[in-house]
């Protein structure tokens, strides 16, 4: 008897931290969009995505929030040191995980929206490929939105 209870205790707490790790990816995903235009929800993001870059995707996202961030500060130098550590973690992430859709699309993402004076475009149309080829696959409404102007 007590090993059932043992093993539904377990079951429930797996449950609930995948649960927690889906609505996780959700917020993420919802305030990428939202950072644009809000500053301080960005640096609230990149903080506490600095704690916490446990897998490849965070680290895509760390990398996205402080591409976004160049554009909220002031000096030149800063926007382009931010831009460039931004850069430098979505193209680790990508390395991490060269076949995780999601970080492709972020970096499609970073990569179409950004000056090109930056130089940061090598990967556009591999990119959409990728994502064209297995855009059904993709159930996040978040996600959807996220490509929808981008392929």
């Amino acid at each position: 008897m007590k090993f059932v209870q043992l093993i539904l205790v377990i079951s429930v707490t797996m449950v609930s931290a995948f649960n927690i790790q889906v609505m996780d990816l959700e917020i993420l995903r919802a305030n990428y969009q939202k950072a644009v235009s809000d500053k301080k929800l960005c640096q609230t993001m990149i903080e506490n995505l600095n704690r916490d870059k446990e897998n490849s995707l965070k680290l895509a996202y760390l990398g996205a929030f402080q591409t976004i961030w160049a554009t909220h500060t002031i000096s030149p130098i800063s926007k382009f040191s931010t831009f460039k550590k931004g850069k430098k973690n979505i193209e680790e992430a990508v390395k991490l995980d060269p076949d995780n859709l999601e970080i492709r699309i972020i970096r499609l993402s970073v990569q179409s929206n950004c000056p090109s004076f930056l130089g940061y475009r090598d990967n556009i149309e591999e990119d959409k490929k990728m994502i064209q080829s297995q855009n059904k696959n993709i159930v996040s409404g978040n996600l959807k939105k996220m490509i929808s102007g981008l392929i």
